[in-house]
């Protein structure tokens, strides 16, 4: 019997970036179907969040994601650009946001059709992963192409569906906290949420628990 997980990810999460490779790694080595669930991150959904948080946060985020990179042996660059426009020396959030809706859009179209894992998976790898300029030329094409969609159907979709896309990104908020989360990335198996890359083992046992079987 196939299982199924949701997980709650975004495009400017690092630790989203650390685990979705596992996650779907998962996919390829037990019975089991994730369907990734894009959000948008707290710099949309509460901008004042990097200012109301403690000062060493910031610099102690940096600190361990880079560590935890080298423990998995996960290549990580910080993205040039970030998908969030923000002063990182004031930690203030700008009005303008070129890049993060139209990304999540896209990872919602692609949601649409079943490929979300996949096509985060290879969109975080070139954010996170060192490709400057990720956001030009062919590179999320490319990153499509590898998730088996359709680059340019997945950005004519998110331009011109997006108060839909829109509400179905806020219904998967609302699913996320209802589940008893708010942070990324999170995975709920049977109701229960497993939030952090580190919990990936322990959602496994649960899971194990529930009936995962490995694939023959």
């Amino acid at each position: 019997m196939t299982l199924s997980a949701d997980v709650f990810w975004s495009f400017r999460s690092p630790y989203s970036y650390l685990a979705t490779r596992r996650y779907r790694a998962l996919t390829d080595e037990y019975d089991l179907a994730i369907n990734l669930r894009p959000v948008y991150p707290l710099a949309i959904r509460q901008p004042d969040f990097f200012e109301r948080n403690h000062p060493g946060w910031l610099r102690y985020l940096f600190v361990d994601v880079a560590r935890l990179a080298q423990f998995h042996g996960i290549p990580f660059v910080p993205p040039r650009p970030d998908p969030i426009v923000q002063d990182i020396a004031t930690r203030r959030i700008a009005d303008e946001q070129p890049y993060i809706f139209r990304l999540t859009r896209m990872g919602q179209a692609a949601s649409r059709r079943g490929k979300s894992l996949a096509f985060a998976d290879e969109v975080s790898r070139l954010i996170w992963g060192g490709t400057q300029g990720w956001h030009e030329g062919d590179h999320l094409a490319g990153a499509a192409a590898r998730a088996g969609l359709d680059f340019a159907e997945l950005e004519a979709e998110a331009a011109s569906d997006a108060d839909r896309l829109d509400a179905e990104l806020a219904a998967n908020q609302e699913a996320l906290e209802a589940a008893g989360h708010w942070g990324v990335p999170t995975l709920v198996f049977d109701g229960e949420p497993f939030f952090g890359q580190d919990r990936i083992d322990l959602a496994v046992w649960r899971m194990e628990q529930k009936g995962l079987t490995r694939r023959g």
